[in-house]
């Protein structure tokens, strides 16, 4: 047992020490919390996919980055400012997994205008979009059609089959070939099992067949791209579609201002489609991303 002085002796020597500890912990701490809260954060590191630094192709790529929204052209016969619209389409023409501007664009870009025997140099240009834009509509049967001089008739709208309400924009009615439509619901079960298609009304049906007298009064109503599609257009086969993708803010779903078909050209849906729609028949249109054409039947 303590006697009295021992105690107080004792107690004091705990509390000389607890004092001292104390100043050392908070010495340390105030010494410590000014090079957290200075140190800077450390940035995200993202990856690019394997392949897509290509130092090569360094000099490309960076004319290719200058271009994708300053680039004064018309591929469509009105002015337009950029190619980024058609990005995601240029890079699954010539097999490219990178941004477009990127080195691996370029070197791929590259490959494609070996093929095609063009300058190579890895860089976008007007004159190459042209040559693949050419490309691409000339796989469409219609237009294979078209460019000689025919146009398909128009099926009877009794031998034609409307998709449920469900499967539309806004439960409109929407009428298609059959095929076409059986092709479409395969499709969109495959784009829901990857994990698409999640969000109503992503991908359902905004339009299918536009009889010929349907399809002029739009053209009356609306700037079309081309006059002739007033007279002769792909949705009177019943083999085309109209989808629903992600629309710009306030835009209609099947509006062609630049700032709509930018924005639905980045979305998910459509690169999903870029890469699988062909499995199913369907292929695209480079101007309007939400326009496809099945190829099961002849038009």
């Amino acid at each position: 047992m303590f006697k009295g002085s021992n105690l107080r002796g004792f107690l004091l020597g705990l509390l000389v020490v607890a004092v001292i500890g104390a100043l050392v912990w908070f010495r340390v701490a105030g010494r410590r919390e000014p090079e957290l809260a200075q140190a800077p954060p450390r940035a995200p590191q993202v990856e690019q996919p394997r392949g897509c630094a290509q130092p090569a192709w360094a000099q490309a790529a960076a004319r290719n980055k200058a271009s994708l929204y300053s680039l004064q052209w018309s591929p469509f016969g009105r002015p337009e400012i950029g190619w980024a619209t058609y990005a995601p389409l240029v890079s699954q023409e010539i097999g490219a997994g990178c941004p477009a501007d990127s080195g691996g664009f370029a070197e791929r870009y590259a490959g494609w205008q070996a093929r095609r025997k063009l300058a190579i140099d890895g860089v976008f240009k007007p004159a190459d979009f042209d040559r693949m834009r050419d490309d691409l509509a000339l796989r469409r049967p219609f237009v294979q059609l078209t460019a000689k001089g025919t146009c398909p008739a128009s099926p009877a709208e009794t031998t034609l089959e409307a998709a449920r309400p469900d499967e539309t924009y806004g439960g409109k009615t929407v009428l298609l070939r059959p095929g076409a439509l059986a092709a479409y619901r395969r499709m969109v079960a495959a784009a829901k099992a990857d994990g698409l298609a999640g969000e109503p009304p992503l991908l359902r049906l905004a339009s299918g067949f536009r009889g010929p007298a349907e399809e002029a009064a739009r053209c009356r109503e609306r700037a079309c791209d081309r006059v002739s599609r007033a007279n002769c257009s792909a949705h009177r086969t019943g083999l085309a579609i109209d989808l629903y993708l992600d629309p710009a803010p306030g835009a209609d779903p099947i509006s062609t201002a630049d700032e709509n078909r930018r924005h639905m050209a980045a979305s998910a849906e459509y690169r999903w489609l870029l890469t699988n729609a062909g499995r199913f028949g369907f292929l695209p249109y480079a101007y309007e991303p939400w326009h496809w054409e099945w190829t099961g039947e002849r038009p």
